[in-house]
């Protein structure tokens, strides 16, 4: 068996200097992660961190290899207990996370070391699992160069740090032109290339398909931003700002789901006041997708349900971008199927009398279903009711409690209650979820919907007229819609920190934030196939499969390989001025005789010649022991090059 020299590079000790900017750049790219980490596991892997540090400056021994195990037996039994398996993103990562810690504090030599940081790389990898946005990419880009710089270390321990950066810029600075290639021309495929784990969209928030007392008022304090629209021209004013989303039938007494209908041809409604606009959603797990009110298109890979909805063709969970065309008065559609009307008026039997009996004497005392319309409508306006993000528990009968006794909801309490009335007056109704309003961004334009903006609206059917929106909270509170969530709620509510009046310069820094997030969210991570077709269009390349989109990346790569090759040779081949000096110099004591051996040095090389032409000696010790200051030296200043330059070319030998 051969053995490695005991001076091979890959058996060197970790210096402290090695160990600090391992530890550093581990450090970088866990940071994220221990953050989503359960508390002990963050502490024991900075334990770990730490107790590598220890043994170096006191100069310890490592700890033996059966209490490496035992900590590493002891913490995965920890993530088991904590997410009840060691598989999956969540539990996979956090593995990795305690792995780190101690792959570094066994870490011996620096074949050792390299192991933990090629393990650093692939937890940058796994930080996009959970965000890729622009902090994220940088701090990433940073433990990128971080590691890469540790890596250039351990083979010059004795070189610069300052060298070792400058080295790892120019590595990953060859390696940006082949990653821009790859990301440009690597052919795109509709959803990821592998799948992940089922807990990998745990996180995500949005919408829900039912709707319970309290749902979304919960959901209407968060800041997350649900989808960014940006329109072609003038967006539609802030009242008709309706994005539809889950459309809900069926009722049991508290909770409001989905009809879990078909799907239908879609045909695109006539009407006035057209809106072309292009959707960024973010990931939310599901499958339906926003879009305003009335939708006169539907996206590709996505369908319409009877009832409006658009759903995707696969849950949405990287962020989508579609265009949309919707029309914003459109024109009636009388008609709908017996069966669904009937399922419009269902009630569970037994719940909220006290406004069963209010419809119904609605509907004795009205002439039209107008009528009871308008009645209903004018009993939320008169009833004092409060708006809050923080409503009371509702009993049994929700309904009869929110209308006649805490009179205190949000737009779900306001949209359940409203259907209910209709239904029980004998007009078919159903409840729409989704987002009302949105932010216009001063800075680009682009309209922000959050899910703060969450909301919830009846559609009651009317004979002659098909199913027209009815929004009972607009009815009750007229500022939600007009002017926003902040605006309706009253005066003493606890609002969120950016809705309080006094926050206007950290929304100002919000927008400016936020166009620059659009920018990255259209050109980055919504660069899909069709974007990708776009490009090659450009290109002149009208039909791209798969093949030539291959072809058009090898000959990209090719190329920047060629490019690559031809600089690096052409820098190979430019002498360096001081070298090149001192061969002239020595070219000229080989022409009086005095040829300079292999094996000889500049000192012994120049003491000889001077020996040997005494004449001149002054003059080629002074030029050896420039020389030797500038080609050893520290730094070699351009003022002593050019001193260089000039005495070997005036040099006469006598």
């Amino acid at each position: 068996m051969k053995l490695a020299h005991p001076l091979s590079p890959e058996l060197r000790v970790i210096t402290p200097r090695d160990l600090a900017w391992l530890t550093a750049s581990l450090l970088i790219v866990t940071a994220p992660h221990a953050l989503r980490a359960p508390w002990w596991l963050t502490v024991l892997t900075l334990c770990l961190y730490g107790w590598r540090f220890y043994c170096t400056l006191n100069r310890a021994p490592l700890p033996a290899r059966w209490l490496v195990l035992a900590v590493a037996l002891a913490g995965m039994l920890g993530v088991w207990l904590e997410y009840r398996t060691l598989f999956g993103r969540q539990a996979g990562v956090m593995l990795l996370l305690l792995f780190s810690g101690l792959k570094l504090l066994e870490s011996r030599t620096h074949r050792d070391a390299a192991v933990a940081a090629f393990l650093g790389y692939f937890l940058i990898v796994t930080n996009f699992l959970y965000s890729q946005s622009i902090p994220t990419a940088g701090a990433m880009a940073a433990g990128l160069f971080a590691i890469t710089a540790t890596l250039v270390g351990f083979s010059a321990p004795q070189r610069p740090a300052s060298a070792n950066l400058r080295t790892a810029g120019l590595l990953l600075g060859h390696a940006v032109p082949a990653a821009v290639a790859l990301f440009l021309f690597f052919p795109r495929v509709d959803g990821p290339l592998w799948g992940l784990p089922r807990d990998a969209y745990s996180g995500v928030t949005g919408l829900s398909d039912t709707m319970a007392p309290g749902n979304l008022s919960e959901l209407a304090q968060s800041d997350a931003i649900a989808f960014r629209a940006a329109f072609q021209g003038e967006p539609p004013p802030p009242a008709a700002r309706y994005w539809r989303g889950p459309v809900l039938w069926d009722f049991d007494g508290r909770t409001w789901s989905g009809a879990q209908g078909g799907f239908t041809r879609f045909t695109a409604p006539q009407g006035e006041g057209t809106y072309r606009y292009t959707v960024v959603l973010e990931p939310h797990n599901r499958l339906w997708l926003f879009a305003l009110e009335s939708a006169a298109s539907v996206p590709e890979r996505a369908r319409m349900t009877f009832d409006g909805e658009i759903y995707a063709n696969s849950p949405v969970r990287s962020r989508m971008l579609y265009p949309m065309v919707s029309v914003a008065r459109p024109a009636a559609r009388p008609d709908e199927e017996r069966r669904w009307l009937d399922r419009a008026l269902r009630l569970p039997p037994g719940f909220n009398p006290r406004s069963r009996a209010l419809a119904q004497q609605w509907r004795s005392d009205a002439s039209s279903d107008a009528d009871v319309l308008a009645r209903a409508l004018a009993f939320l306006q008169q009833g004092r009711y409060v708006y809050t993000l923080d409503p009371p528990l509702l009993g049994t009968n929700s309904v009869d409690d929110f209308l006649f006794d805490t009179r205190e909801g949000f737009c779900e309490h306001f949209s359940s209650a409203f259907t209910f009335l209709m239904r029980a007056a004998g007009i078919p109704a159903r409840v729409v979820t989704g987002y009302q309003g949105g932010e216009l961004n001063g800075v680009d334009r682009i309209l922000t919907v959050r899910q703060s903006d969450a909301h919830a609206w009846s559609e009651v059917f009317l004979r002659g007229r098909g199913w027209v929106r009815i929004d009972p909270t607009a009815a009750a509170m007229p500022l939600r819609v007009q002017s926003g969530l902040a605006r309706a709620l009253p005066q003493n509510a606890q609002l969120p920190l950016m809705m309080r009046p006094d926050m206007e310069w950290l929304r100002h820094l919000r927008s400016q934030w936020e166009a620059l997030a659009y920018r990255w969210n259209v050109w980055v991570l919504a660069y899909n196939p069709q974007r990708q077709r776009e490009l090659m269009l450009l290109l002149g390349m009208r039909d791209a499969d798969w093949r030539g989109m291959t072809a058009t990346l090898f000959t990209v790569l090719g190329v920047l390989t060629l490019a690559l090759l031809a600089w690096s040779l052409r820098r190979r081949a430019r002498p360096d001025p001081v070298q090149k000096a001192w061969q002239s110099f020595c070219r000229k004591l080989a022409a009086r005789g005095v040829e300079r051996d292999r094996h000889e040095g500049p000192r012994d090389y120049s003491a000889r010649a001077a020996r040997a032409l005494p004449g001149s000696r002054r003059a080629i010790l002074r030029i050896a022991s420039l020389y030797i200051s500038l080609r050893y030296g520290a730094r070699a200043s351009r003022a002593g090059v050019e001193r260089l330059k000039r005495l070997v070319r005036q040099l006469e030998l006598a």
